[in-house]
Formats: C-alpha cells, structure tokens, sequence
C-alpha cells in the first residue's frame, strides 16, 4: 500500500512543480487565458483529450460499462465525436476570431446585454463541471484507501486550485500533457488488460459476463440519442473546451490535431466500458456501481501499478477539473464582473489568479455537498445545451436571430431546465429536451416579434 501512495504523493507535487513552471511562463493576459495561442500539435492533442476526459469519462464510463456492458462507452463516443466535428466545422472560423471567450461571441453579434446573460448561464455550466470531476476525485480515494470523501475532495481539490491558479493555461496544458500519458500507460496499457487478465482471460470473460454486455444498444436508444444531445452537442460550444480551442497556433493545428484527439476520446470510452464489463465479472454485487472503478483496480491490480491506475483516474479528473475552474474564472473576469458594472473586461494578472483561487476554493465546497458524478455532469450539460445552443448556433448560422431572441431563448431555456430537473431528477432525460424546445421557439419568435435593426452576417459567413 505504501508503494501507491509513494507513487501518487510523486504525481501530486509534480502536478504543484508544474504548476510553479507554468506561472513563470505565464508573463501576460494572453498567456495566463490561453497559452499565448501558441500551442502545437503535440501539446493541443494532450490537452484537447485530458480536458474531455474528466471524472466521467473515466469513473463514470467504468460504472456504465459495469452497469450495462460495451454500450456504456456511447457516453465518451458522443463527447470524442462532438470534438471531431468541432475540430472541422467550427476550428476554422473559431481560431481565426483570437475570443477569449464563447460569450464575447453574442456580444459582437447581438449585444453587450447577450453576453452578460449567456456569460451567467455558461459559468453555472462550467462551475459544475469542475465540482463533477473533484467529486470523482473523493469517491475514487475514499473506495481504495478508506479516506473519508470530504478528504479526498479536499486534498485533491486544493491541489488542483494550486496549480490552476499559478500558471493558469501553461499550467494546465504542462499537467495535461503528463495527465494525458499517465492516462494512456494506466488505462490503455494497464488497467485493461491486467483485469481482462485476472477474469481469466477474454474468453473467460465473455463466457462469465451477461450475454447483453457485449450489445452496442444494451444502455437503451434512449439514452444513447441522449447522450448525443446533452454531450456532442455540448461539447461544441463549452466554454471549457473553445478555450482550448483558442490556444492553437494555426488553423491546421486546431482542425487534425482536434480530430485526433477526438479519435482517442472514442477509443478511450471502449476501453473504460470494458473495464466496466470485467468488472461486472470479477465483482458481481457491487452495492454501488459508482465504485465499480476502484474496486476493480484494487482488486485485480499489483501494488505500484495500482498506484499508477490511480494517478492515471485522479490526472483524468484533475485535468476537466482545472478546465472548469480556468472557464469559470474566464468567463467571471472577461465577460460577467464587467457585464454587471459596466466597466471594462479584467486584464490585470493578480485579478485573474485571485478569481481562478476563489472559484477552486467554491468547487471544493460545491463537491462536498454533491456526490453523484453522473448527475452533476448531466446538470452541467442540461444546462449549457438547453440554455445555450440554440442563440450560439443561430448566432453563427441565422442572419435573422436577434438580440431579443437570444436573451429569451438562453433565459427561458436555462429555466425550462432547472424546472425539469426538479420535476424529473438529475438523470432524467426531459430537462434537455425541455430546455431545447423552449429555447428554439423563444429564439424564433423573439428574432421576429423583434428583429435586429442591423443584420450583422453569421460567424461562420465570415471564415
């Protein structure tokens, strides 16, 4: 047991070394917001996937596929194939704009009033994904060394405000990239095929395993067409991900690195929802599927590698953590402070580190009182999809959509969700279809009860 402490307390201050190192190659706004837009292919793959592949895609993916089988993998499919159309359609004229932010992008196409608005809804979104994945974080330390959840949240939660609010982007794309590889050995060239291995082989296991857990439909269409639209439509126009988006050097980078790390994204949720098959073998009456993860390694794996299996699950969450707390700040000091006031967007470093601390500082107290990985996830997606597609995707398509539309839309959207919710529950599938419907025809109608005076041309016209 020693030796996977020794292995994690190694990861965790090389995670506050980089962070040290980022904040000194952090020496203006652009560097601190994102990486002074000069990241290469190398780098941009690494981080593109370690900040999609968060507490969810990893815990959350495992448990589906202890739960349902192979098709617990549509949950990181949707999210890896969302980055590959991202990285084709929207890359180009994205990378071009040199934004900070998704909302600035209402701004110039409706109004100041629009961005304000779509800068609340999309903090709430990304505050929730970080929480989501530092929730990950307790559950997985609790399950493996005892550690009450208060207390993995904590520890790994400061760890994560640490290195955020040092080097801000540097920081985050030096930790992703060693996130990203420790995330490749554990789940790629470890964590499979030891399990496969202690279930006595994959022939072994395909006998001993439910007959539905090899189906690709087993988790229900329903859910699968879900997943589609709460993940690969968000993950086209999350703050979180555009921001990485924004620190490319080149159109070309942005376009096939992110479609390869789309592909990895994809290959990743195959992988995970056969841990979760193997699992489902080795560990058949689990009393809570969310630890179907960490029982499992804890299980079928050696002392040290289990150490590393786990470091690769905590980089994994720590890496979307760190994205939704950098959003969150982003989004607070360039777009909502200034909204709210009326004065300028913060460009000051001091200001942006005390904002990236204070949001980390929430996430951790967020997570403590928040234990459902799935549900938080589904909640910041229901939100940021059902309050926001639709203005942002009229705003680079329709030439028609106006500034009062918008607003209605992502108000009443956003609303409609919460409502759900509710009404429903976390993992209910109406919030999102609820939110949708209402958005689109407040959108339509408010665009031609009261059309813009000027029709600016869509974003997209422009690339």
């Amino acid at each position: 047991m020693w030796i996977d402490l020794v292995v994690i307390g190694v990861y965790a201050l090389a995670m506050l070394a980089l962070g040290w190192w980022g904040m000194r190659r952090a020496a203006s706004q652009d560097d601190y917001l994102v990486a002074g837009r000069r990241l290469g292919p190398g780098l941009y793959i690494g981080t593109l996937s370690a900040v999609v592949l968060g507490g969810a895609s990893t815990v959350g993916t495992v448990k589906l596929g202890y739960v349902y089988g192979l098709s617990g993998m549509w949950l990181c499919v949707a999210l890896g194939l969302g980055l590959i159309v991202l990285s084709l359609v929207l890359a180009k004229p994205l990378a071009r704009l040199k934004l900070y932010t998704v909302t600035h992008l209402l701004a110039d196409r409706y109004s100041p009033a629009a961005k304000t608005v779509s800068s609340a809804v999309m903090f709430i979104y990304d505050l929730m994904l970080a929480v989501t994945s530092t929730i990950a974080i307790g559950t997985l330390v609790t399950v493996l060394f005892g550690v009450p959840a208060w207390g993995g949240v904590l520890i790994g939660g400061l760890i994560v405000v640490i290195y955020s609010t040092l080097g801000g982007m540097w920081s985050l794309t030096l930790t992703d990239i060693i996130q990203f590889i420790i995330m490749t050995i554990g789940m790629v060239g470890l964590m499979l095929p030891l399990t496969v291995s202690y279930a006595g082989g994959w022939s072994a296991m395909v006998a001993k395993a439910d007959p539905g857990h090899f189906s690709l439909t087993g988790i229900g269409w329903s859910t699968i067409i879900t997943y589609f639209v709460i993940y690969f439509l968000g993950i086209l126009i999350g703050q979180d991900i555009w921001q990485r988006v924004f620190t490319a050097r080149s159109v070309n980078v942005a376009r096939f690195a992110g479609v390869a790390a789309g592909l990895y994204c994809i290959l990743y949720g195959v992988l995970a929802a056969l841990v979760g098959v193997a699992a489902s073998v080795l560990l058949p009456n689990l009393d809570d599927p969310n630890n179907a993860f960490a029982a499992v390694a804890q299980l079928a794996l050696p002392h040290g590698v289990l150490g590393l299996i786990v470091a690769a699950a905590v980089a994994a969450m720590m890496s979307t953590s760190s994205a939704g707390m950098l959003a969150a700040s982003t989004l607070l000091t360039r777009d909502l402070i200034p909204g709210i006031t009326g004065g300028e967007p913060i460009e000051r470093l001091a200001i942006h580190r005390l904002s990236t601390c204070l949001i980390g500082v929430v996430t951790v107290l967020l997570a403590l009182v928040v234990d459902d990985v799935i549900g938080a996830l589904t909640v910041a997606y229901d939100i940021l999809v059902g309050g926001m597609l639709v203005p942002i995707i009229g705003a680079m398509f329709w030439k028609r959509g106006s500034n009062a539309g918008a607003i209605t839309a992502m108000v009443t959207g956003t609303i409609t969700v919460f409502i759900f919710i509710a009404k429903d529950g976390l993992l209910a599938n109406s919030p999102i279809y609820a939110g949708l419907l209402v958005s689109l025809v407040a959108f339509v109608a408010g665009s031609f009860l009261r059309p813009q005076h000027s029709s600016p041309t869509p974003v997209a016209g422009n690339a």
